[in-house]
């Protein structure tokens, strides 16, 4: 069954867009930041959970997944002398090994978390130094943040908690 455009879905609709156009312009303009960094932490907020808990557990493991990617390079660099473009065997293997493991770690371990740090640090082709590390930390976590304000804009917007017209931006 289609469900059309409630007054409260839209005006849901509107403030987590405007939140979204805040969020970019302030990496943009202000910060200095990756917009495309900045979202990286917004899907991440919504990747699992949408408290601000679950979303300072959701920006650890971006975290993470950024170290692990930054020390991926390093492996990288470190080996492809002596194994070429065959490097990046074992160097994946690893890192995928490690991630993997972390998410059995009883709190922190958010597997997509992780990996989207992982792919943040490689999207930003940037030499990994603690300047990167900073630099798209401060992106996600803004993400992560701008999220975290959206998701509270939703409920304030969409209506009365528990109508039949509320609006989900989360599948979780």
């Amino acid at each position: 069954m289609h469900n059309p455009m409630t007054l409260d879905t839209f005006k849901a609709f509107v403030g987590l867009s405007a939140v979204a156009a805040l969020v970019a312009t302030i990496s943009a303009l202000l910060i200095e930041v990756p917009v495309w960094a900045t979202f990286i932490g917004w899907i991440a907020f919504f990747s699992r959970g949408i408290t601000a808990r679950d979303g300072a557990i959701n920006l650890t493991c971006v975290l993470i997944g950024l170290l692990v990617g930054m020390a991926a390079a390093f492996a990288s660099a470190a080996l492809t002398p002596y194994l070429g473009a065959w490097t990046i065997a074992p160097v994946v293997l690893i890192a995928t090994f490690l991630l993997l493991s972390l998410g059995l770690l009883p709190l922190i371990n958010n597997l997509t978390g992780f990996f989207l740090g992982l792919v943040c640090y490689f999207a930003s082709h940037l030499p990994p130094t603690l300047g990167t590390f900073v630099e798209l930390a401060m992106a996600v976590a803004l993400g992560v943040f701008g999220a975290l304000l959206a998701s509270l804009v939703q409920q304030r917007l969409s209506g009365p908690a528990g109508s039949s017209e509320d609006v989900s931006i989360s599948h979780s």
